[in-house]
């Protein structure tokens, strides 16, 4: 998901995300570690995806 979609989200959506999304990551993490899965680049677009709904999250005002 790219800024773009992302920016136009909710609060919740954004933690609703990065919480499937930190769950694919683990998943990922496991697949690969087991040879079960070839491409990587799934596993770089979900760390990309945490870092940039963490962003988001972080520059909400207080």
């Amino acid at each position: 998901m790219d800024y773009k979609e992302l920016k136009n989200l909710s609060e919740k959506e954004w933690q609703k995300i990065l919480g499937e999304t930190r769950e694919k990551l683990r998943d990922l993490k496991f697949k690969v570690a087991s040879n079960q899965i070839k491409n990587i680049r799934e596993l770089r677009e979900a760390k990309k995806t945490i870092a940039r709904v963490l962003f988001l999250l972080k520059s909400l005002p207080r």
